[in-house]
């Protein structure tokens, strides 16, 4: 069935059981679920939002289209966790059913203030004209997990800026609180907007002014950026659409990317001493990454592991989209480090020596030993004929490539089948989380990652040591251990 703008927005009291019970049977009948990473109850999952710590609890919501793997009227969904890796889902919590959200309850923050969680998001409105109408507004969220909206707008669309204008982050420096907000301007070039909270009052929001990150300018919008703090050290993440490939040359149809500063000027809406701009992931999905400081101090990040205007295999299952494992952020040598949260070796149900292995659950870790001055190529998810998911480091040459190709069925082969970054000739280690239909791949503990998702035929469950000498650990994973 198409598409179609109405069927996208059609109000969700309007959607039947038997509907929603064919969705969901739908789903069930898909081989490439996954087992540790979070995936959408029924529909459509993309960007994290409201990453935050509450009532002694991890919350992460997920944006929502619950009828289909498309992009439709949206909603939040929560989920909860108590170590970062099991998350429990808890049901869809900010609907689109006000004047302030009724085409979409879009992307934003959370934080916590009192007895209760503080969601910062974007109400997506459309006039009769079909004109966008964003606008940033907030929500209250007590310990039983009731939804209190704030009636009124908290930032309005600023006058020298088009509508496109989204995604609020709320975060707090030095006990001040702060929000940054992506948008375009009236040039049609992307910018990100500062606002400090006028006495601390999350519901009155004042302009500092546009962000100074050194803007290159040649993106035409800035989606989802977040600020967080690594030390004293901020680091922006952000999603620069149309970026020109000759600032820094990227793959995928959008990319997401960071800079570190030495030092925040809020005063003067500053990243002081800003790095050149980098590629936070180097495979073929990480887009939308929303990152916070922890109470712990820590920052912490999730990627939605797809991409905007993108098909996928599990659409025809009625169903798009997961989440990253939850990464710690941290700065070495001046280059963001990302790598899984220690919790995720909980998971660890046994352990053998990394070799060849005909048959596999695609559902395990591997921690690979590469000696300098080697050269080695793996196949996972292979089939008998060694067709599967190829990763090829060459220390020789400083690079590593990762090539998807011959993993099951196809998707948006127009941007390319194969992914590179370039490494030192030195050892290196490699981790690496296979999970049906995701990988994440960690070079050095994080100083590179590569993610994506791939769609294996029923027999490309194998491991294959096509070339070279890697030694290491194969660890299968169980999402149902606990050890704490």
């Amino acid at each position: 069935m198409e598409w179609t703008t109405e069927r996208r927005y059609r109000p969700y009291e309007d959607w039947t059981q038997e509907e929603i019970q064919n969705i969901k049977k739908n789903m069930a009948q898909s081989p490439w679920h996954t087992h540790y990473h979070v995936e959408p109850k029924t529909g459509l999952l993309n960007d994290p939002n409201g990453f935050s710590y509450f009532d002694g609890k991890w919350i992460l919501f997920y944006q929502n289209f619950p009828f289909g793997a498309a992009h439709g009227l949206k909603s939040w969904a929560q989920l909860e966790s108590d170590d970062l890796i099991h998350f429990k889902e808890t049901g869809i919590k900010v609907l689109p059913d006000t004047p302030l959200d009724s085409h979409g309850a879009y992307s934003g923050s959370a934080m916590q203030f009192g007895d209760n969680l503080f969601l910062f998001y974007t109400g997506n409105v459309r006039d009769e004209n079909w004109i966008r109408h964003p606008y940033q507004i907030g929500a209250l969220m007590d310990k039983d997990g009731k939804i209190t909206k704030i009636d009124k707008i908290l930032i309005d669309q600023p006058a020298d800026s088009t509508d496109h204008f989204r995604d609020p982050q709320i975060f707090n420096f030095k006990g001040q609180y702060y929000a940054i907000v992506g948008g375009q301007d009236l040039e049609k070039k992307g910018f990100v907007r500062l606002y400090k909270a006028v006495d601390n009052d999350y519901t009155n929001w004042q302009a500092v002014g546009n962000l100074d990150f050194a803007n290159d300018r040649t993106a035409y919008m800035m989606e989802c950026p977040n600020l967080v703090f690594v030390g004293e050290q901020p680091v922006l993440l952000y999603c620069p659409q149309g970026l020109d490939k000759k600032v820094l040359d990227y793959d995928n149809i959008f990319p997401n990317m960071y800079k570190i500063g030495a030092s925040f000027d809020p005063e003067n809406a500053k990243m002081v001493d800003v790095s050149q701009l980098q590629n936070m992931d180097y495979g073929f999905e990480a887009y939308a990454t929303q990152a916070f400081n922890a109470p712990d101090g820590r920052a912490l990040a999730v990627s939605w592991l797809g991409l905007p205007d993108v098909s996928y295999p599990s659409d025809r299952f009625d169903y798009q989209g997961t989440f990253s494992l939850v990464k710690e952020l941290t700065i070495k040598d001046g280059k963001l480090y990302q790598y899984p949260v220690a919790a995720i070796k909980d998971l660890r149900a046994s352990e053998e020596v990394f070799s060849n292995r005909a048959q596999t659950k695609n559902t395990y870790e591997l921690e690979l030993n590469l000696e300098a001055n080697s050269q080695s190529e793996i196949v996972l998810l292979a089939d008998q004929e060694g067709k599967g998911l190829s990763i090829n480091f060459d220390l020789v040459n400083g690079q590593v490539t990762v090539d998807r190709s011959q993993a099951g069925e196809q998707y948006a082969q127009e941007f390319g089948t194969t992914r590179s970054c370039p490494i030192d000739n030195q050892a290196t280690t490699a981790t690496i989380f296979i999970d049906n239909s995701v990988f994440e791949i960690f070079i050095n503990k994080g100083e590179k990652v590569f993610s994506g998702r791939v769609f294996p035929h029923a027999d490309q469950n194998g491991i294959l040591i096509r070339s070279g000498n890697p030694t290491g650990t194969y660890y299968e994973l169980d999402y149902g251990r606990k050890t704490n």
